[in-house]
């Protein structure tokens, strides 16, 4: 499983589960916004790609919203 901000970038290299995130500098988060805010964006990712683990997959796939 990938977590990035390049999807086509895991795309060619093979990943089976792709999760996408935030920012290249910042690819968890945005610095900008309040801890609160903060928090949620990352629980809403790692929600995402724990999702992601659990599903099975016959092929490549990203899990968008």
């Amino acid at each position: 499983m990938h977590m990035c901000t390049i999807v086509p970038i895991s795309l060619t290299v093979g990943a089976n589960r792709i999760v996408p995130t935030i920012a290249i500098p910042h690819p968890l988060g945005d610095p900008s916004l309040s801890m609160e805010e903060e928090k949620d964006i990352r629980r809403k990712l790692l929600s995402r790609a724990l999702k992601a683990l659990q599903t099975e997959v016959s092929e490549q796939t990203v899990f968008e919203d």
